[in-house]
């Protein structure tokens, strides 16, 4: 348990990073749980990930999240990567630990499937084959928890098909990489499809994507959270489809952050989400 008479800090890097929901979460969780802190977000640019991780120990800092375009561009400036986040090859939460080192490993796995279990109870990965589009390092994420969770088909789709097979080639799982021009028709008989790019995020082009091939009672799921639902959920939630957005991935993605950081047990609770979803 954090100790109580010492001020806590924790931070979110990215670029941009003042959309992120993140402090608004956090913060909560400081005055739900009765600890003196602050969650700040900190715009840190490409070329400036290294300086920023060297000032959290000397500033004071417990650790931080990590958001694009650092999950993966961080790699370098970490003193010790866990084997989670090796294998995802991107590291979305830093822990600086008592001797002032780095340590790195990835949430979003365990987030977005947390966030799937809570939408839709009874979700089992091997209930037939999974589409993700994307190959970046949320994509990353999300194919590893797909195949922690034992899923039997996923189909990666990506605009850059080589990067597609090289997520195939590293991971120990049933993956077929599917060219872009194909991404439509590759939807024919999933159990799921899910956006892991971040087309369709506020402020970028929709996702370019007919789901006519899609069977309408396949799960669709994006982890996109701003805004609330995307072109891509829309489309599915009109044609029938259940949806989730990737809120509920940003909040349980913090539990494991916050046992690392100050030892502490948080949950995600209805007045939680309601409070972010208010924001959106």
């Amino acid at each position: 348990m954090a100790s109580t008479d010492k001020y806590l800090m924790a931070a979110v890097l990215g670029w941009p990073v003042m959309h992120s929901r993140s402090p608004l979460l956090h913060n909560y969780w400081m005055g739900r749980y009765g600890l003196t802190g602050i969650y700040v977000p900190i715009e840190v640019k490409p070329d400036g990930i290294g300086d920023a991780l060297k000032g959290l120990a000397p500033l004071g800092f417990s650790g931080c999240n990590l958001t694009i375009p650092h999950k993966q561009n961080a790699l370098p400036f970490l003193n010790e990567i866990d084997l989670v986040a090796k294998k995802i090859g991107a590291v979305s939460c830093v822990t600086v630990r008592e001797d002032g080192s780095l340590l790195g490993t990835n949430n979003d796995w365990y987030g977005f499937i947390e966030n799937i279990v809570e939408a839709f109870p009874g979700w089992r990965a091997d209930a037939g084959p999974i589409a993700v589009l994307g190959a970046g390092g949320g994509a990353r994420a999300v194919v590893h928890g797909l195949v922690e969770r034992g899923a039997t088909e996923i189909r990666l789709i990506n605009r850059g098909h080589e990067r597609a097979q090289i997520i195939a080639d590293e991971f120990d799982g049933p993956i077929t990489p599917v060219k872009w021009e194909e991404r439509s028709s590759a939807l024919a008989g999933c159990a799921m499809a899910v956006n892991a790019t971040s087309q369709g995020m506020q402020g970028m082009d929709a996702l370019d994507i007919d789901l006519n091939e899609l069977p309408r009672d396949a799960r669709v799921a994006d982890i996109i959270y701003i805004p609330k639902e995307t072109p891509f959920l829309r489309a599915a939630r009109e044609r029938g489809n259940p949806i989730v957005n990737g809120l509920g991935m940003l909040l349980h993605q913090g539990r494991p952050a916050w046992k690392l950081w100050f030892g502490v047990d948080v949950e995600v609770t209805k007045e939680l989400r309601a409070k972010i979803e208010a924001t959106l």
